[in-house]
């Protein structure tokens, strides 16, 4: 996964092939070709471990979160790429480009709806605390995704804007200003 997660930022999904990974990997063409099929299926696969990987680190640093504000921190942290030619992100951006059978729908909106329920569980926990405002936890959570994920394109694309600014800590500051409560500056 790893091999085919670095063909695929070096090459590009319409670009890689599966010799590429299998090179990477240290296999043979064959041997990838027998576990994954196609390369769409592949891409899918690989992402889908990429999500997983990226969602047990999240979950480890939340755990160790003092509050529901360092969760969220962590979350948009998670969420957002490290830079322009963040690898995770890159694969996201190729796999959704692609036409997918209601299987490989399925999986990525699996993917996507894990991301939106450890936001709402924040959101929760920071309202039950009392430490955030009564907002409409499923409207926010559309709202606050929609805003990571233009943010997110913004980072891949390279607009200069964030080349000297922090979409973090922009995205991080709209959203704590949201959820501040009512009387707390």
């Amino acid at each position: 996964m790893r091999a085919a997660i670095s063909a695929i930022a070096d090459k590009g999904a319409a670009a890689v092939r599966m010799s590429d990974i299998a090179a990477r990997a240290g296999m043979s063409t064959g041997h990838i070709l027998y576990h994954f099929g196609k390369k769409d299926r592949l891409l899918l696969e690989v992402l889908a471990w990429s999500e997983a990987d990226l969602g047990a680190r999240f979950q480890r640093a939340a755990d160790e979160a003092a509050s529901p504000a360092e969760k969220l921190a962590l979350f948009v942290r998670f969420y957002l790429p490290r830079h322009q030619g963040d690898e995770r992100y890159a694969l996201w951006t190729q796999v959704l480009a692609q036409q997918h059978d209601d299987a490989g729908r399925h999986l990525l909106t699996a993917l996507s709806d894990a991301w939106e329920e450890r936001l709402e569980a924040i959101l929760l926990e920071g309202r039950a605390l009392g430490q955030f405002a009564d907002v409409d936890v499923p409207e926010f959570v559309i709202r606050a995704v929609a805003m990571l994920n233009g943010l997110s394109g913004d980072v891949m694309f390279g607009r200069a804007r964030w080349q000297h600014a922090s979409a973090h800590t922009f995205a991080l500051s709209a959203l704590e200003r949201e959820l501040r409560p009512t009387g707390q500056t």
